[in-house]
């Protein structure tokens, strides 16, 4: 008994361990723009896109303020990475944490400042949750009567 009692503790500890090396700690160096921003990891920066959200881009109606939004939350600040893949262009996809706990993809959807990025999160209840919600009380980009998704204006300007 205590033989199956000790395995099954290293293979928790095993587990987990397994699970938070993928993630990435460190401090934020860059926000490119309201999704994207880099995080000091192993004397580099790495690119990280924020998982499941698209925020205006630059050049378009609240672009610069998602920027804003984003830099105030994590700008110089330690933050855990954790991550779903990569991107396109390389880029680490990831969900953002604060020390706190506070998951910076859902804020940014939660104040207003960027979009539910349906095609890349189909099945993201909260994301979906928060933005209805920020919708409905006109945070942010929603406070504006006309908002165009930044997928339909990089079409437009591509």
């Amino acid at each position: 008994m205590t033989r199956l009692v000790l395995t099954s503790l290293l293979v928790t500890v095993f587990s987990a361990s397994l699970v938070s090396a993928s993630e990435i700690t460190g401090p934020v160096v860059s926000v490119l723009d309201g999704d994207t921003i880099e995080v000091l990891h192993n004397t580099r920066a790495e690119r990280i896109r924020l998982n499941g959200i698209d925020c205006p881009e630059r050049g378009q109606a609240y672009g610069n303020k998602a920027k804003q939004a984003a830099s105030v939350l994590v700008f110089g600040k330690y933050v855990i990475v954790r991550p779903h893949g990569k991107d396109k262009y390389g880029r680490t996809l990831a969900d953002v944490l604060l020390p706190d706990g506070t998951n910076v993809n859902h804020k940014l959807v939660e104040d207003g400042w960027c979009w539910w990025y349906q095609f890349y999160a189909p099945g993201n209840r909260e994301l979906e949750k928060l933005e209805k919600s920020a919708r409905k009380a006109k945070k942010g980009l929603w406070g504006d009567p006309v908002h165009v998704p930044p997928w339909e204006w990089r079409k437009r300007t591509r």
